[in-house]
């Protein structure tokens, strides 16, 4: 098999998982290590930003409105919210790295964050059951939400999305409010962490694989999720993360043995 294909193969897994409650990180780093491989900074940064881009379309209509309609007072009390998580996000991810905190690499940590994750969605979910839950942002879901991926920031396989989704149910809002509001906060997140890594990047030059082959990878992580996320958006209209609570239970234990027992 070819670079061309390894690389298509982890731009399909990243544009796949970056949005769905299930870890990017956590399935790149399963991959590599079942391909032999290990990939730059430079090109899991890349795709990452093909899967954002894919998002930031998606939510065109919606971003429009936003900024367009900004002196509205819903559509002014919405950005002053996501503005708000940003800012703790990136104030509170600037701290962590400050203070060395490093990710790990091992597959334990990313195994027991990933089953973690999963018995939390499938127990808020029987929790709630019937419940429609909110479908308006209070600043305590805002902040919580900001805290959610900082928590995803220091433990691999807890996933952004899952993370913020979780809590953001937690606190009252409707499963498609929540997803909406993870998504669209997580375009300035990744796309700020996706220019400070290429800055860095540029900065300090290191060996990396061709840009063609990592544009390549970018392309088709871009198209893969903006297929994800559209199939998202309509699959919480009627359903529930519980399944998604499920398969990273099981994924979570076959990870464990993977990672003890190899």
């Amino acid at each position: 098999m070819t670079d061309w294909f390894y690389a298509a193969l982890l731009g399909l897994i990243e544009g796949v998982t970056e949005f769905l409650p299930v870890s990017s990180t956590g399935h790149l780093l399963i991959a590599e290590r079942l391909l032999g491989r290990h990939y730059s900074d430079l090109f899991n940064t890349v795709i990452q930003s093909g899967a954002v881009l894919a998002v930031l379309v998606v939510f065109a209509s919606r971003v429009r409105t936003l900024l367009t309609q900004w002196n509205e007072p819903a559509q002014r009390d919405y950005l002053l919210k996501l503005a708000t998580a940003f800012i703790i996000t990136a104030i509170g991810g600037l701290a962590l790295k400050e203070a060395g905190m490093k990710l790990p690499k091992d597959l334990a940590p990313v195994a027991w964050a990933t089953l973690a994750g999963g018995i939390f969605f499938v127990a808020l979910e029987a929790q709630l059951k019937n419940r429609a839950g909110s479908d308006s942002v209070s600043w305590s879901i805002a902040i919580a939400v900001a805290g959610g991926q900082l928590i995803a920031a220091c433990f691999p396989g807890a996933s952004r999305s899952g993370t913020t989704i979780l809590l953001a149910l937690a606190f009252g809002l409707s499963r498609a409010a929540a997803t909406e509001f993870s998504f669209l906060l997580g375009i300035p997140t990744l796309m700020a962490a996706g220019a400070k890594e290429t800055l860095d990047a540029l900065r300090h030059p290191s060996p990396h694989e061709p840009v063609a082959l990592i544009a390549f990878a970018g392309v088709i992580a871009a198209i893969t999720a903006f297929v994800s996320v559209r199939w998202l958006l309509n699959y919480v209209r009627s359903h529930s993360f519980t399944a998604f609570g499920w398969y990273r239970i099981v994924a979570g234990i076959l990870l464990l043995a993977f990672a003890y027992c190899s």
